[in-house]
């Protein structure tokens, strides 16, 4: 289906104004929402495209600037070096509590934007998937798909780079679909191994793919993209949110 044009939205939360894009199908009624968590450099091209292919697929899709407290509304940040040391400085500059916040202050949103049926899902990439994986400690969340989420098994997401996303496997009551590169330097076999055995467990509802892939895989923009594996993900990611949503 067709998608309307993006618009944005500011949500107060406890560290300051949080800009968000919101995407959505060009049909009448209410769908499905989903947060969508960007990596390190916020709301790229290739993250705007991903937003609005879910959207055409039947779903509101809120994107959060990330880093909101910390870079200007509208940042987005270069896929080079220096673009790389300002996202991974930014994210352990930012209390763990802010993350959580922001997904608590984007959960309230959905539930009561005119669009949304409040039946809710959570999707990021690389830290975006951890954060992903963090907002499904929510019980509002019914399901969530992390794609190569990074710090989780390290426990290095926030000041301090001392999470604990591990602990609180526990409080995760929707379904999992954790996706990973084999490839992947920054979430290793031992690392995604760590993950792994934790989720199964805490008798998590869960499911897990490995593909041979680098890190970043499913962003359509460099040399580590694959298509065929990306269109793999969104499929089953898409799946995922009509079984659990719809």
């Amino acid at each position: 289906m067709t998608i309307k044009e993006t618009e944005s939205v500011v949500l107060e939360t406890p560290t300051g104004p949080m800009k968000t894009y919101i995407f959505q199908p060009a049909t009448e009624g209410k769908n499905p929402a989903i947060m969508l968590f960007s990596e390190i450099f916020q709301a790229t091209g290739p993250i705007r495209r991903a937003c609005e292919f879910l959207a055409g697929h039947g779903f509101v899709v809120a994107l959060p600037e990330i880093f909101h407290e910390l870079e200007s509304p509208g940042t987005v940040l270069a896929y080079d070096q220096a673009g790389g040391d300002r996202g991974n400085a930014d994210k352990v500059g930012k209390e763990l509590s802010s993350y959580d916040a922001d997904a608590r202050a984007l959960l309230s949103f959905l539930k009561t934007y005119s669009k949304s049926n409040s039946k809710l899902g959570a999707i990021g990439f690389c830290i975006g998937g951890h954060l992903a994986f963090r907002a499904a400690m929510n019980p509002e969340i019914l399901a969530a798909t992390c794609c190569y989420p990074t710090d989780i098994h390290s426990r290095k997401l926030g000041k301090g780079t001392n999470d604990d996303s591990l602990s609180r496997i526990p409080e995760i009551k929707g379904e999992l679909m954790m996706v990973f590169g084999r490839q992947d330097p920054h979430v290793p076999r031992e690392g995604r191994r760590i993950i792994y055995d934790a989720l199964a467990e805490a008798n998590v509802n869960f499911t897990w793919h490995e593909f041979n892939g680098a890190h970043a895989f499913m962003r359509d923009e460099g040399p580590r993209y694959d298509p065929a594996a990306a269109r793999h993900v969104y499929a089953m990611a898409i799946d995922l949110f009509q079984r659990r949503l719809l």
